[in-house]
């Protein structure tokens, strides 16, 4: 079976690399996790986009003739700041608390475009679901930028935040275009359950999902437990993601007017 989740561990100081252009499956993209001590840098001179999303931690970046420093408590209760960059510049990110995440996507794009350093103003929290399918499904979504307003980025980035024991991306979708998901729990030590394809997976802290090509990809989260995941999805050249397709069959529970069990039916009655 190809290789659809990357379980995660306590990440070493440094860069880890999860996934890679041209791996199995091809995601289109380099996805590592990237942690930092104080004082300790990270230079990244690559020719491809990049985007640099602060988990959590202090940090100061350094592109163009920008020098930044950005904090983050955690990344349940604050939106997340986002460095987006294109090929062949550089950029220099230190380290200023004792412990500092970053996620690091990079992928293909020939385009020339000015970086921008998203802060998190432009991460709105929408609670999607709500008022739908009993908030069985409500859940934070925060989209850093997508096709919409950064029409030449190949990527697109943004966060979920699913509430303990309810699901988030559902009904179920896919797309054409490759995402990858990266999960933290609060507390830690919890756990989720994420469909994909015919697969279903348990999810913990630091896990890493692959989505390719017309999979499903819904979760559960467990009840006590807030599950957080970043969502970065690929653009296909002539074929950028817009939007979801959703499985049919289940699109009838976003109905607000839906009528679910029990008062959908009464089929015992005589």
């Amino acid at each position: 079976m190809t290789e659809k989740i990357i379980k995660g561990k306590d990440f070493a100081f440094g860069y880890t690399e999860i996934t890679k252009i041209g791996g199995t499956p091809d995601m289109l993209m380099d996805f590592g996790i990237l942690r930092l001590k104080p004082a300790k840098t990270y230079e990244d001179h690559s020719n491809l986009e990049r985007a640099f999303l602060l988990v959590y931690g202090e940090i100061q970046l350094d592109y163009g003739d920008q020098s930044v420093r950005i904090k983050r408590e955690n990344c349940f209760d604050f939106a997340p700041w986002v460095l987006h960059v294109p090929g062949d510049l550089p950029v220099k990110i230190t380290g200023i608390a004792e412990d500092s995440e970053i996620t690091v996507n990079r992928t293909v794009n020939e385009r020339k475009f000015e970086p921008k350093l998203y802060e998190p103003a432009d991460s709105p929290s929408e609670y999607r679901g709500a008022g739908t399918m009993q908030e069985t499904s409500t859940r934070i979504v925060r989209t850093t930028f997508n096709h919409e307003n950064a029409p030449w980025a190949n990527l697109v980035v943004g966060e979920v935040i699913g509430f303990p024991g309810k699901w988030s991306s559902y009904p179920p979708h896919h797309h054409p275009q490759p995402e990858i998901y990266y999960y933290k729990t609060n507390p830690k030590g919890g756990h989720a359950y994420a469909e994909v394809g015919k697969d279903v997976f348990k999810l913990s802290g630091n896990d890493t999902i692959l989505i390719t090509s017309g999979m499903t990809h819904p979760h559960v989260t467990y009840p006590g437990y807030a599950l957080w995941y970043l969502w970065v999805i690929r653009h296909i050249d002539g074929n950028p993601y817009i939007t979801p397709t959703f499985v049919p069959e289940f699109k009838w529970v976003t109905n607000p007017d839906a009528k679910f069990w029990p008062d959908q039916g009464k089929q015992g009655e005589s």
